[in-house]
């Protein structure tokens, strides 16, 4: 047993701050199917730095519209209820992915540009393989790697020994990780999201996202996870010290029908789109 105890664990998950009401409304309203874009206009209007944030990400190069979106009326007609529900959770985890996790090694902003480059990615990779839920995948893959805000106080007491770790006996960090402390970001980052009280699947894509042949419940957008992830890594783009040893699985590759050719033209696509900061 490392030297979290699942108790203190559970006391951080439970001190993060609650999805805030306008998201929890905006959820509940784009399940509904009697609601109305104005219904998610009026609440998001309660919130005007969230309307900003979700109108300058509705507006990115991502989304490609050609003419500007002004309102969250046209946004949510344009984009659909689905696409605005993760615009929603995006804008509102913006800011606690945007903090330094020195555990990590990441800088201000660094895990944020890492965590929406990877919910980018699951959207254009379900899109390559026909998996019907982009919204789903993009979500799971934006908060993939929450857990490690969670673990960063902890991480930065032991930094140095995850590290030889890593060095000496060719682990992967997620391993090195899981040895010290008991506890790895992934699994971490699941109970976050059940916390949120979000769907199981998308839990469980974020448990296993560094080990997807184990999904049981969705394994498909597991695999997406994992191979936006490692996308990302292989861009270098807010990866950190986990950067290091990180494989693909073949399994996910196979389940997903993705070859290395796919791989490289997802990364051409994410490399122009990423070039928008609206995006972030």
């Amino acid at each position: 047993m490392g030297i979290v105890s699942l108790q203190s664990l559970v006391k951080k998950v439970e001190d993060l701050p609650a999805l805030p009401a306008v998201v929890r409304q905006v959820m509940e309203l784009t399940e509904d199917p009697n609601s109305t874009a104005r219904d998610i206009n009026e609440v998001l209007n309660k919130d005007q730095s969230m309307t900003a944030k979700v109108l300058r990400l509705a507006n990115s190069a991502f989304y490609g519209f050609p003419r500007r979106i002004p309102t969250v009326t046209d946004a949510t007609i344009m984009l659909g209820f689905q696409t605005i529900r993760s615009i929603v959770m995006a804008a509102s985890v913006s800011n606690l992915l945007s903090q330094e996790v020195e555990g990590y090694a990441l800088l201000p902003g660094e895990l944020w540009k890492h965590s929406q480059s990877a919910a980018i990615s699951a959207r254009l990779i379900s899109r390559e393989v026909k998996f019907p839920k982009l919204e789903l995948a993009y979500t799971a893959a934006l908060l993939h790697d929450i857990g490690k805000v969670i673990l960063n106080s902890y991480l930065q007491e032991v930094y140095q020994e995850v590290m030889e770790k890593v060095e000496e006996e060719n682990l992967s960090f997620l391993q090195a990780e899981e040895e010290i402390l008991g506890f790895n970001h992934a699994l971490v980052g699941s109970k976050v999201a059940e916390k949120w009280n979000l769907p199981h699947e998308l839990v469980e894509a974020i448990a296993f996202h560094h080990s997807p042949e184990l999904a049981k419940d969705n394994p498909k957008l597991t695999a997406i996870v994992h191979v936006s992830d490692f996308v990302c890594v292989t861009m270098g783009v807010g990866v950190g010290t986990d950067g290091f040893l990180y494989p693909i699985s073949p399994q996910a590759m196979g389940l997903l029908g993705l070859e290395e050719g796919d791989i490289h033209r997802i990364i051409a696509q994410l490399s122009d789109l990423l070039v928008d900061q609206d995006s972030f």
